[in-house]
């Protein structure tokens, strides 16, 4: 097993989510990766019977992180983006935006937005940002809340190595 191979298999195991086949890597060298699924905000194994079955009509969320390998300091561009489902979807409309960066920074943001009008009102589909990570792994979360509720979740798990700078040199 590769190197890459096996970090992939620890992503997948500690975000408690499969990973999509293949994964494809960019012009550039690096490595693009989905590690989540707004199909549940909880992993399956938390569950509970009186939980309702999935919305086969809800988006599914994804999270990918271009590079997940670099050198500090590096510039990560994260990119969530929500797949499938109606275009106006409720429970994503107008959505309180939080990211937790993994390195004890966290950044939110909401929208002033009308009222949700069925058929009319459209989701967000893309939501992107750059983030400066130093040496160290990160899990970077992405969150969409409403009202308080979070609605769907994604992770994704980034390494920096450190660079010249964090030796000493």
């Amino acid at each position: 097993m590769t190197r890459l191979a096996a970090s992939l298999a620890f992503v997948a195991s500690v975000a408690v989510m499969a990973l999509p086949a293949p994964v494809p890597s960019s012009p550039r060298g690096g490595s693009l990766i989905s590690v989540a699924s707004a199909a549940a905000v909880r992993p399956a194994a938390q569950k509970s019977e009186k939980d309702p079955p999935p919305d086969p009509k809800r988006p599914k969320l994804t999270l990918k992180a271009q590079p997940l390998i670099a050198m500090s300091p590096a510039r990560v561009v994260l990119t969530a983006e929500l797949v499938g489902g109606p275009d106006d979807y409720e429970d994503y409309y107008c959505p309180t935006v939080e990211w937790d960066w993994g390195d004890g920074t966290q950044s939110a943001s909401t929208n002033d937005c009308a009222p949700y009008e069925p058929g009319k009102s459209e989701i967000k589909r893309r939501f992107t940002v750059e983030h400066v990570f130093r040496a160290g792994t990160f899990r970077v979360s992405f969150r969409l809340k409403r009202r308080d509720r979070a609605v769907a979740l994604a992770t994704v798990n980034i390494q920096i190595r450190p660079g010249l700078r964090d030796t000493g040199q």
